[in-house]
């Protein structure tokens, strides 16, 4: 272990931090929906389920390669692999996927920052015009609520592990959970709350079919930021004495109780907006809720609690949401960041340059394939394979490194654990600050589930999904 190597001060900042990259946009909006839509507490049940039994292990694992590795992904595999240079790629693409995802999340923050703003100016009703998003997003404005986000972002990582990103995250993390409980506990008083947390908490199993049990298993999955390279990294800031398998099991249940909790504050809201609503219509998109729908809702509130009051529910919901997005963008950047410290020898401040300039040109131009820029706007074809059905910068890039290339790198960790590193390496590393492990059910069933079932699952999950995103063509039927 290197002695001028950087780690968290304690277990609850590192705790903290990782769930912090956890929770995101899709826990505060898109996990709500989906529950509602696919079984409502069934759908909760096969969620716990998963995370449980499948993302556990894979968390686990990416953890101890990056404690023993004491390195950044691209590192972790190197080094573990004594330089077998055919472990590169998976080291370098478990890399480039956060890169890349940045880019795109980065666009969204600037985004949910921009709504943050105009609800604090008291603009509230021009928010909740259904044609204001998409003015928005293609105003020069967005361009300055961008060197907002991007100063915010790079003087948090530029504080390093202890000052920047666990500071930020003891202060971040409790705010976005006490504001989170502030806004459910108001949501709940409204008139027929209770019809959106029947539909939310009462279990629907007709409704669990293939299709729903695949959309929990890949929530779970991405929920938890696996394969992206964020666990490995901060892994490699914790010390020997930690306890891996503690540390896993509490933030997968920080990440699903606030992905919970939202739930409670969503689904009662937009029923008292609208009583007849039905489930079954409600959008996929996070964005779209959002941006679109959401908006609607926080002005229909002026009729019990005045448009002051409705502005002040609504700058309440766009903060948490900034904290969330805030929280998740600094942990998805520290990974390229600690690739070009340990691996090109730079400074943290030269590193976060390097990365402003390029990972800021790909976010300008994933920013104007909205229609700033005809194209950029349309500058892809596939899946579907009509001439019509144009795929922007943007698309491209969400399709293939957010819901394609994660479960590939989750497939990597667990082949590279079992069949490389070895699990007697993975019980030893996990051993350490959990002296109870070894010989454990735990133990066992995470060697056998990693080595067994769990790649076979994300090999399935990959390879359905480049068939049917890219060549519309559903292997599974689903």
């Amino acid at each position: 272990m290197s002695a001028s190597r950087e780690h968290f001060s304690s277990k609850l900042g590192f705790i903290l931090a990782a769930a912090g990259s956890a929770v995101g946009i899709g826990n505060l909006v898109g996990f709500p929906v989906s529950a509602t839509k696919n079984g409502g507490g069934a759908f909760l049940v096969v969620y716990a389920l998963f995370v449980i039994f499948i993302c556990l292990p894979v968390m686990m694992a990416e953890m101890a390669m990056g404690r023993s590795a004491q390195k950044d992904p691209l590192g972790a595999y190197n080094k573990l692999s004594n330089n077998s240079s055919k472990w590169r790629y998976p080291g370098f693409l478990a890399v480039l996927t956060p890169f890349m995802i940045g880019v795109f999340y980065m666009v969204i923050t600037v985004w949910i920052f921009g709504y943050l703003v105009q609800a604090a100016m008291g603009n509230l009703d021009a928010l909740a015009n259904p044609s204001n998003f998409g003015q928005f997003i293609n105003q020069t404005s967005v361009f300055y609520y961008m060197i907002g986000v991007g100063v915010l972002v790079n003087l948090i990582l530029l504080g390093g592990v202890k000052q920047g990103i666990e500071k930020a995250a003891k202060v971040l993390m409790p705010a976005l959970f006490v504001l989170l409980v502030a806004l459910v506990a108001y949501v709940l008083t409204l008139d027929n709350a209770s019809a959106g947390l029947r539909y939310y908490v009462v279990p629907d199993f007709s409704k669990v079919n293939a299709s729903v049990l695949n959309g929990a298993l890949s929530q779970a999955f991405f929920s938890l930021s696996l394969g992206m390279g964020i666990l490995m990294t901060y892994a490699s800031y914790i010390s020997k004495k930690e306890n891996i398998v503690g540390s896993a099991k509490m933030v997968a249940v920080t990440d699903s109780l606030v992905a919970f909790i939202a739930g409670l504050m969503v689904l009662p809201a937009i029923f008292s907006f609208n009583p007849n609503t039905n489930p079954a219509e409600l959008s996929d998109s996070s964005v779209s809720m959002i941006f679109v729908y959401l908006p609607k809702i926080f002005l229909a509130m002026q009729q019990d609690i005045g448009y002051m009051g409705a502005s002040i529910v609504a700058v309440v919901f766009f903060l948490l949401v900034f904290f969330a997005a805030i929280t998740s963008l600094v942990s998805i950047i520290e990974v390229p960041t600690a690739t070009l410290i340990e691996e090109k020898g730079v400074s943290r401040f030269k590193a976060l340059m390097i990365l402003a300039g390029s990972m800021g040109i790909l976010t300008i131009l994933c920013t104007m394939s909205f229609g700033m820029s005809e194209w950029l706007s349309t500058m892809f074809n596939y899946g579907d394979h009509d001439p019509a059905t144009k795929k922007s910068l943007f698309d491209f890039i969400y399709d293939v490194f957010y819901d394609t290339i994660l479960p590939l790198n989750g497939l990597m960790v667990c082949l590279f654990v079992m069949y490389r590193w070895k699990k007697v390496k993975l019980t030893e590393e996990l051993s350490q600050g959990a002296p109870n492990y070894a010989g454990s059910f735990t133990e066992k069933y995470v060697n056998f589930s990693l080595s067994t079932f769990i790649p076979f699952i994300l090999a399935l999950i990959f390879i359905n999904t480049v068939a049917n995103k890219f060549f519309a063509y559903n292997l599974l039927g689903f």
